[in-house]
Formats: structure tokens, C-alpha cells, sequence
């Protein structure tokens, strides 16, 4: 008799391309609040970030430009609120791309890291349970 085996795959890390591996991951190392990993060093054209919970975030230095609107993009749950991460961002250098906020509260806004790949900051947890009925 055969058994329904249920096979999956884990995902490993999420890989950006990028035209300055160790300084991109510099970035996002500040918007987690994560350290790069421990063998990173300047000039490096690979780079990682490890996040204590999920996949790790794979930097690859490419030699050609992004062109287009990333079609898969990360989505930040800030421990604060939402107002308050998207300036701390802005300030570390991400770029302001769309507001998506709308007038109750609910909604995100769209940022891009320094090399233009787009990335949301959505409510905080208190900030939604706030607002949930």
C-alpha cells in the first residue's frame, strides 16, 4: 500500500541582485537589525544577512542594472509603527515610491533600497490590532 508523502521544499534564502553586494547588505543589515554574516568583508561580491526567524537574505553582485519593477519584493512588519519606521528608513537612504495608506489606517507604504528594489512597511502588530474590531 503507498503512502501519501507529502514533499516540500524550504526556502533557503531570498537573493537579491545588486550592483554593490556588500553595501546593499550593509543596508538591509540596518533595516533588520540583523549582522551580516561573520566572513563579509568590503568588496565582497557575495554577501548574506541572517535573520533570526526565516530565510537569509543572499546579495549577488550582478553586472547589469535593474531595469523594471521587481515583481517579488519583501514586506517589513515594523516593531514600531508604521509612520515612525518608514522615516527611519527614509534616514538610513530607502526611497519614498508610493503611499498606499489610506485614511482609517490600513494600507502600507512602498519604499525602494538605495539600488531600487522595492520593499513595503506595513502596520505594526499594535497598530492593526488597534484598528481589528
Amino acid at each position: 500500500m503507498l503512502q501519501n508523502v507529502c514533499m516540500v521544499s524550504v526556502v533557503q534564502n531570498v537573493a537579491i541582485d545588486c550592483a554593490n553586494a556588500y553595501e546593499l547588505a550593509r543596508f538591509w543589515s540596518e533595516v533588520t537589525g540583523c549582522p551580516m554574516h561573520p566572513d563579509v568583508k568590503p568588496g565582497d561580491e557575495e554577501t548574506q544577512v541572517p535573520l533570526p526567524q526565516g530565510p537569509m537574505l543572499y546579495f549577488n553582485q550582478v553586472p547589469e542594472p535593474k531595469t523594471v519593477k521587481n515583481r517579488f519584493h519583501l514586506c517589513l512588519r515594523p516593531e514600531t509603527s508604521r509612520e515612525a519606521e518608514v522615516e527611519r528608513l527614509l534616514g538610513l537612504g530607502a526611497i519614498f515610491v508610493a503611499d498606499r495608506r489610506n485614511p482609517d489606517g490600513t494600507g502600507w507604504a512602498v519604499l525602494a533600497d538605495p539600488e531600487g528594489n522595492e520593499f513595503c512597511v506595513l502596520r505594526s502588530d499594535s497598530e492593526q490590532a488597534a484598528t481589528t474590531p
